[in-house]
């Protein structure tokens, strides 16, 4: 391939999006792309289904999901992958529609859509990748092996880069990119310590953009500046933020810039883009489907390359003014249907940098007065129809009854803060009968002293040792894992025991719920471990 373009936009053009959003189905016309090809002829204002396309808005009772069992959600929470990240815009819908329809030679469709999306994006380069954590896979092999053929197919047992740089404040689940390459984290927290570890062996220094990365002496700014001193390549993770045109991190001096496309860009969500130097994302390219290269297994497909063009396109037409404007009336929609209520006061959150950029409303109230807590009310959201997904909510009995709750607009559609009003008015107002968790009675079950738990997983058995120490019904110890550790804390009322954790691994950290019931030597039951899922466990004194 050629470069990949570098000419910055200077304007954004921008032409306001009706909220109506086209579901593509199967065409009933002889011809299916004639419908498409019209409605695509159409203004942009109006984003109406194409002939011979059913009109869904998203709330349809019957649908494809219902049909398997599956219930929809009016999403009031945002962008999560775990709920399908964002509602992908009626021009990406067509694009991935109408490209499916086509053969073409994909590095001459990477050259033609990079050189667009850089020019869009103010970057010397880019590409289209499976979301941004493939960007930071490639982006971590393009910086170790750039295109060497040899040293690409030597990965993972050979490389002559070994380390990659991440600031402390840096570290987050996300960094599995970088540990997925086989690359060796170094963690450093002073500018001096930065120094001294960018050696010969270190492809890259990784940074997650966000308000710790944004000042101070380890700011994304400083970090570009030191790293350059050694010629060592900046990547950015900006994964939820709005790209700016021209790139602020390319500004600062990054190197590399990574993007999802299913969040605030309302492209596919299997996909996203690496931006930066035109000769490194030509390598993290090369890297990737289709070359057999290590990074064979982010393979993006046709239709997400030209959806997520499409989506770039838009970006830059939006109008993000609007949109913002339409996220506060929503919210105010909402306070106003229950800030008359006993007890409760609204507030609105504004976001503090690029990620996420809505207004949220959080909800108060007292439990004691309206008989409901938060995370009651988020349950009772989550089981009705139709079923919400808010973006959290405190309060539990009998000890913490002052409750909340907060709304996120930032993927709902319009009329749904209607129904989000009148589903929380109705929580608050007929709550039904909530009681106190039930406590076991009697003596305290003795749990001090050394147990022996087995894990028993989905699939394979997991071997811990806890040490635990108890003082009337409190319970504190430690957890030895078969890797990592971590502090217990608990309760045990009569026989029925309570321990948590939070076990801090590589980026990451997994807590640890555990419930179960005392019998003789032994306590067992389940270990919830939060989005790894539920699990029995057995405890044996040892």
């Amino acid at each position: 391939m050629a470069s990949f373009g570098s000419a910055p936009v200077s304007r954004r053009q921008l032409l306001k999006q009706s909220s109506v959003l086209s579901a593509l189905g199967v065409a009933a016309a002889a011809n299916p792309m004639t419908g498409i090809a019209a409605a695509l002829a159409e203004p942009a204002v109006e984003t109406l289904a194409p002939s011979g396309f059913p009109q869904l808005t998203g709330l349809e009772a019957d649908n494809l999901y219902t049909a398997l069992g599956v219930r929809p959600i009016v999403n009031a929470h945002g962008t999560f992958t775990i709920i399908t990240g964002s509602r992908s815009l009626p021009e990406v819908k067509r694009a991935m529609y109408e490209a499916s329809f086509y053969f073409v030679q994909l590095d001459e469709l990477m050259e033609a859509v990079g050189k667009e999306i850089a020019s869009l994006t103010g970057a010397p380069g880019a590409i289209v990748t499976t979301g941004c954590e493939a960007a930071i896979a490639l982006a971590t092999l393009a910086c170790t092996t750039g295109a060497n053929i040899e040293q690409c197919q030597a990965l993972p047992y050979v490389r002559g880069k070994t380390r990659v740089i991440i600031p402390t404040h840096s570290r987050n689940p996300y960094d599995f990119g970088v540990r997925m390459t086989g690359a060796e984290i170094v963690e450093v927290d002073t500018p001096e310590l930065l120094r001294e570890e960018l050696t010969a062996q270190v492809a890259m220094v990784y940074v997650l953009s966000g308000p710790a990365s944004a000042t101070g002496a380890m700011s994304i700014a400083n970090i570009c500046t030191i790293a350059r001193e050694k010629g060592v390549p900046v990547f950015v993770d900006a994964a939820a933020e709005e790209p700016l045109s021209p790139n602020i991190h390319i500004q600062a001096g990054a190197s590399l810039v990574g993007y999802s496309g299913g969040k605030c860009m309302r492209g596919p969500q299997a996909a996203g883009l690496l931006l930066g130097d035109a000769t490194l994302c030509r390598a993290a390219w090369f890297q990737a489907s289709p070359h057999h290269n290590y990074g064979r297994a982010y393979k993006v497909g046709k239709e997400e390359i030209m959806g997520m063009l499409a989506a770039v396109r838009q970006w830059y037409k939006r109008d993000h003014a609007g949109e913002q404007r339409a996220w506060q009336g929503w919210l105010d929609t909402i306070a106003a249907r229950v800030k008359t209520l006993p007890s409760v006061t609204t507030e609105i959150l504004q976001p503090d940098d690029l990620s996420n950029k809505s207004p949220r409303l959080r909800i108060h109230w007292d439990a004691n007065a309206l008989k409901i807590t938060g995370t009651e009310m988020v349950q009772r959201l989550d089981a009705g129809t139709p079923r919400i997904m808010v973006d959290g909510g405190t309060g539990s009995r009998p000890g913490h009854m002052a409750s909340s709750l907060t709304i996120m607009p930032y993927m709902m559609n319009a009329g749904e803060e209607t129904i989000v009003a009148d589903a929380i008015l109705d929580g608050l107002t007929k709550p039904g009968s909530y009681s106190d968790p039930v406590v076991a009675q009697g003596s305290p079950a003795q749990l001090g002293g050394n147990w022996l738990v087995t894990i028993h997983y989905v699939r394979g058995v997991g071997v811990q040792h806890f040490a635990l120490q108890q003082e009337g019904n409190m319970l504190t110890g430690l957890q030895q894992g078969e890797i990592y550790t971590a502090q217990l804390t608990g309760t045990v009322h009569g026989d029925q025991v309570y321990l948590h954790s939070v076990m801090k691994v590589s980026g990451h950290a997994i807590t640890w719920e555990f419930t179960g019931t005392h019998l003789g030597d032994t306590f067992s039951g389940s270990a919830d471990m939060g989005e790894y899922g539920t699990v029995p466990f057995k405890a044996t004194r040892a």
